[in-house]
């Protein structure tokens, strides 16, 4: 166990920029989930996999690939794609190049759903985000984002431009 006796505090400004931070990482994921459950019967974890595999060439990934991505386990992943797979949007195939991998595979059921999902998510993420900042200031949060995350884990994340 490491020496707490050591670690810096909290000054009252950094207390008030962190409790700013941890109220966005609790509401912001909430009302994400909110509007797609209502809207698209699907979670913003599952609407990110059909995003990611969208994205993809052939609409395909590694589901080892996808949970790095998801930044989960293969075994959350696994029951994400469990419950796209009954709904018809996902299928799993064994990879052909390497049969110790299992590929996730958006169909065509998943692409429109995705379709149908994807404007009142962007329009939320358009409301909540770019509305309330201003351009140089969305630029910044997506810098800042990237540092932080980066400060957790050197790991690439997931870029929708790759």
């Amino acid at each position: 166990m490491s020496d707490q006796s050591h670690a810096p505090h909290l000054s009252p400004e950094n207390l008030e920029i962190w409790a700013s931070v941890a109220t966005l990482l609790e509401r912001l994921p909430a009302a994400l989930d909110t509007q797609l459950q209502r809207d698209s019967g699907l979670t913003h974890f599952e609407h990110g996999i059909l995003f990611a595999l969208d994205s993809a060439p052939e609409h395909t990934l590694r589901l080892s690939i996808l949970a790095g991505y998801a930044n989960c386990t293969l075994s959350r992943l696994s029951r994400a794609v469990t419950r796209l797979e009954a709904k018809g949007w996902v299928r799993r195939e064994i990879d052909t190049t390497d049969g110790r991998f299992t590929l996730g595979i958006l169909t065509e059921d998943g692409r429109a759903k995705l379709a149908e999902s994807t404007p009142g998510h962007q329009a939320l993420v358009h409301r909540l985000i770019f509305e309330t900042l201003t351009a140089n200031q969305a630029r910044q949060l997506g810098s800042l984002s990237a540092r932080v995350s980066s400060a957790i884990s050197p790991e690439s994340s997931w870029n929708p431009s790759r």
